[in-house]
């Protein structure tokens, strides 16, 4: 898994900018957004919740950017004072970003579909019933490909990263180093969020190999069946310790009704985490185009 920064943490600090150098309604804007997205990060980059929050205030923050650059004094600077590294990275790191939300979205999309097969086998599972085995099996080898895709969106997101920290200082004009200073900004905290959101999609799985039980007896050695609720687990790697009971249970006699009744609740949740996400990115989606849009329109002339 690819590193991160630990500077990421420096977007918790908002810093006031000045563009323009009155109150202007859309800063004020723009600095309630990134304080909203400040106190969503600082509550729980484990749990869904503040991060389906985070990526809906992601869309309203792009809204704030847009205005930001159809206002006509930052469209005159930005056209006026052209930089072609800056623009060239800028136009490459905002098609990323929508790369980035799309594929996202079709890996949530593929671990929604793969836990609701396997929620739908646990519907017509009875108590003593072993056929659930092959689609655990299936849970599990979806996961593990998703993940991989994770894994390079990460990889791209540490390089996002660099080049974000490595922007050139746009001294020559006030105006211009601004705006440049918000882009950076909210670029900064955008990949951000989405490194927290990947990592809580990627948790380590279940091996069933060398021997498909090893670390399931490892995890209940461990304690983690009788006590995750007291660990800083987030609601994925919940579902895995339900279906890990589920695994266990099925190399002996029957599987106990609770330990099914335990994974169907779990995952009827994540269910609803999956589709909170879903919504939140389609939304960033549509955000992102239209800030893509803006900048194209004004780097073009």
């Amino acid at each position: 898994m690819a590193a991160f920064s630990s500077k990421s943490t420096d977007l918790c600090r908002v810093r006031s900018i000045s563009f323009p150098a009155r109150s202007h309604p859309i800063k004020l804007g723009m600095e309630e957004e990134l304080n909203k997205l400040t106190s969503c990060q600082e509550a729980s980059s484990s749990n869904a919740e503040p991060l389906c929050t985070s990526l809906f205030g992601l869309a309203e923050l792009c809204i704030c950017v847009e205005d930001l650059l159809n206002l006509p004094l930052t469209q005159q600077a930005l056209a006026q004072h052209h930089n072609e590294k800056w623009d060239n990275e800028l136009l490459d790191c905002s098609l990323k970003h929508l790369d980035l939300c799309g594929n996202t979205r079709d890996a949530i999309l593929s671990m929604k579909q793969s836990a609701r097969e396997l929620q739908s086998a646990l519907r017509r599972c009875k108590g003593g019933e072993l056929s659930i085995e092959n689609n655990i099996k299936a849970y599990i080898s979806s996961r593990k490909t998703t993940k991989k895709g994770i894994a390079n969106s990460l990889a791209t997101l540490k390089q996002m990263d660099n080049i974000f920290r490595g922007f050139p200082q746009l001294e020559q004009n006030h105006r211009l180093s601004a705006v440049a200073g918000v882009l950076r900004e909210a670029s900064l905290i955008t990949t951000s969020i989405f490194h927290a959101l990947l990592l809580f999609l990627s948790p380590s799985m279940l091996k069933p190999k060398p021997s498909k039980w090893s670390l399931v007896s490892k995890l209940v050695r461990k304690g983690l069946t009788e006590c995750e609720e007291h660990q800083n687990m987030n609601e994925l790697e919940r579902v895995d310790v339900a279906v890990s009971n589920l695994l266990l249970q099925s190399s002996k006699d029957d599987i106990e009704e609770e330990n099914i009744q335990s994974a169907k609740v779990k995952l009827e949740s994540l269910d609803a985490i999956f589709e909170g996400f879903e919504d939140g990115l389609e939304c960033l989606f549509r955000s992102l185009i239209h800030t893509r849009v803006s900048l194209l329109n004004i780097l073009s002339h």
